[in-house]
C-alpha cells in the first residue's frame, strides 16, 4: 500500500495519505507534510521530538496535528522523517524523528492546512485522509 499521493489542485497542494489504521494515515500525512516543504529530499532522522494535540473529531485532530508540524518547522526549523502516533479518544501524541531543516537546501514554505475537502474515513480495512494545504 502507498503511504501518499499527491492530486491536483488549482492554487494550492492537496494529497492523500494511506493506512491500515488511524494512526498510520496521520504518521504518512506526516510524512507528505515534510516532502512538500522539503521538496523531495530525504530527511535523516537525528533528533526526536514529541507533541500533543487534540481534536473534536478525526478532522480537527489532523488539522491541528498538521498545524504543529508547520509550527515545528518554523519556529525549530525541524522536520519529521518519522512519526510514530498513538490517538486516544480526542488525544494524539506524537513521537517524530527528523532532523534540522538548517541541515539542508531550497525549503518551501506551508502557510496553514485548510478544512477544504478534509476528510479522515475508514473504507472496508483500510483509512484515508485527504488533506489540502494552503502555500
Amino acid at each position: 500500500m502507498k503511504k501518499f499521493e499527491f492530486l491536483e489542485h488549482t492554487a494550492d497542494i492537496k494529497f492523500r495519505a494511506f493506512g491500515k489504521t488511524m494512526e498510520e494515515v496521520f504518521e504518512n500525512s506526516a510524512l507528505a507534510i515534510s516532502e512538500i516543504i522539503s521538496r523531495g529530499q530525504k530527511i535523516k532522522s537525528k533528533k526526536e521530538k514529541q507533541i500533543e494535540v487534540e481534536g473534536h473529531d478525526k478532522e480537527s485532530l489532523l488539522y491541528n496535528f498538521i498545524e504543529e508540524l508547520l509550527y515545528l518547522a518554523e519556529t525549530e526549523s525541524f522536520l519529521a522523517s518519522k512519526a510514530n502516533i498513538t490517538v486516544s479518544g480526542n488525544k494524539l501524541k506524537a513521537r517524530l524523528s527528523g532532523d534540522s531543516t538548517l541541515n539542508y537546501s531550497n525549503f518551501d514554505h506551508i502557510k496553514s492546512p485548510t478544512y477544504h475537502e478534509m476528510y479522515v474515513k475508514k473504507t472496508g480495512n483500510t483509512w484515508e485522509a485527504q488533506v489540502v494545504v494552503d502555500v
